[in-house]
């Protein structure tokens, strides 16, 4: 069996105010808002954050009932799962801050104490009560299932490195089997109605249920796009919005999928530096020499795995660290220990069901994927020539191929209309969401955004990078509600 990786790649990180032709202000209200303050009921959170930050203890948990179907406001209901860490201090306090840490499928419902653990300045912590929430189908929130045995969910959601035209087509059953399997499970149900609009329009819910008359929101990965969908639907119930770690405007297609192998190649060589750098490894002893060592061990695991490895898990387990800055040094004592023939010192830990089932729901119901073999093979041909180290993967075919066509809305477009309130926060060299998608996503902002682009690698600028010209650039927006006069360059800071 094939170990199980915790991929950063299945959390990318990755539907325009449901637009045909009509305005989004006409689209992005098809129900009647009924929540009042008084449908969040406070008490303690069912599983307290694993945070060890002082305010923990302080976070709140509450639910509250959402249409499964906006078009149908009456009709069947669903919960979602919400969080406050209130403001200390009523006189600063502005308003609330929903907050999103990417996925899809990922709970976010102790994300507000993981923030004030990664450093969210008290001056923010002082001005929202930042709210966290499982969006619909994730954790405490009603949640999906594709009914996923534990093979498929040792398999995750990283399509193997296809070589060849005939091993794509090899991996075709198996991805319209968990199509299959999504499409009939106990929840099929929401298959429909599992969206990022509509979890953006649960967002709206939220913020009339704590009775404000706009929110804030600060969302990273996915949460960039889903932070993208809430402005364009509600443009005139957006505060300040923060966009970190930007998706294309298209969120998680296919597009942005493939995007991923660019991603791979724009952030690699800051770990290439690092290895060579450290030469006690045994990886090489310049960064050429390092990239080698890539496409070699990876080879040699394709024809004989070590200990479960093969050549498409090294390539996801080098993705998913390269994420963070300080697991470089992880990396290289797992690419030691495959190089030599010896398993990895730690096991990665299992993804569950349920993060699986969310991260097929939402980008598959989100936009539409083509449903022929020979186009994902045409993909994984091109990519395997423009990003050699992961394109066979992010070109090969997934479940999305095979997904039922019962999509009741089209894919929101993000456009320029609304206020200029959107602030985006990027790192130069990112593999999840690279800078060529933020930049697409930029453009189609238009006046609306403001972008700062900071000048290190890795997923996640604020509050979680080094960076403190974008740290502060933030932090003054949401804070003061300054935003850089136009898009601002940080340069490095190698100190950090």
């Amino acid at each position: 069996m094939r170990r199980t990786l915790s991929l950063a790649l299945a959390a990318t990180t990755v539907a325009a105010a449901a637009i045909s032709g009509a305005s989004a202000t006409a689209t992005a209200t098809p129900d009647t808002v009924t929540a009042t303050p008084d449908s969040l009921q406070w008490g303690p959170c069912p599983q307290k954050a694993a945070s060890q930050n002082a305010d923990a203890p302080r976070l709140e948990c509450a639910t509250l009932d959402v249409p499964l179907d906006y078009r149908d406001p009456d009709g069947r209901q669903i919960e979602i799962a919400v969080s406050r860490l209130a403001s200390k201090d009523p006189a600063k306090r502005r308003g609330v801050l929903l907050t999103n840490p990417g996925g899809p499928g990922v709970s976010g419902l102790d994300y507000p104490t993981l923030l004030a653990d990664a450093g969210l300045p008290k001056d923010v912590l002082d001005s929202y009560d930042v709210i966290g929430f499982d969006p619909r189908g994730v954790g405490r929130s009603t949640p999906v299932t594709c009914d996923l045995t534990p093979q498929q969910q040792a398999r995750g959601n990283f399509p193997p490195y296809a070589h060849t035209a005939a091993e794509v087509a090899k991996e075709a059953p198996y991805t319209r089997t968990i199509a299959e399997q999504c499409a009939t499970s106990r929840t099929a149900w929401m298959l429909p109605y599992t969206t990022s609009a509509n979890t953006a329009r649960d967002m709206d819910r939220i913020r009339a249920a704590l009775g404000e008359p706009k929110a804030s929101f600060l969302g990273s990965s996915y949460g960039s796009y889903l932070g993208a969908v809430y402005t364009t639907l509600f443009p005139e119930r957006s505060d300040r919005i923060v966009l970190d770690s930007n998706m294309s405007p298209g969120g998680y297609d296919l597009a942005s999928f493939r995007l991923l192998g660019r991603g791979m190649e724009d952030r690699f060589p800051d770990f290439a530096a690092y290895a060579a750098a450290h030469p006690a490894y045994g990886l090489g002893t310049t960064p050429k020499q390092v990239t080698a060592k890539f496409f070699e061990l990876a080879k040699r695991l394709d024809a004989e795995p070590v200990d479960g490895i093969d050549g498409t898990l090294l390539r996801g387990l080098t993705f998913d660290r390269l994420y963070i800055e300080g697991l470089m040094p992880q990396l290289a004592e797992e690419w030691q220990a495959l190089d030599q023939g010896e398993p990895l010192p730690t096991s990665p830990p299992p993804i569950s069901e349920n993060f699986l089932a969310g991260h097929f729901y939402v980008p598959c119901g989100d936009s539409r994927w083509p449903g022929k073999i020979r186009d994902y093979q045409r993909n994984a041909a091109i990519d395997r020539l423009k990003y050699p180290m992961l394109g066979g993967t992010t070109g090969n075919i997934k479940p999305c191929a095979y997904w039922p066509d019962n999509r009741v809305e089209p894919p929101v477009r993000i456009g320029d209309r609304g206020p200029s309130n959107v602030l985006m926060v990027q790192n130069e060299r990112d593999p999840g969401t690279p800078l060529v998608g933020a930049m697409k996503l930029r453009r189609a902002f238009g006046d609306r955004a403001t972008m700062v682009t900071a000048d290190q690698g890795g997923h996640g600028v604020y509050p979680f990078g080094s960076n403190t010209c974008a740290n502060n650039a933030v932090t003054a927006f949401l804070t003061d509600g300054q935003r850089p006069p136009e898009d601002l360059a940080c340069p490095a800071e190698p100190n950090k």
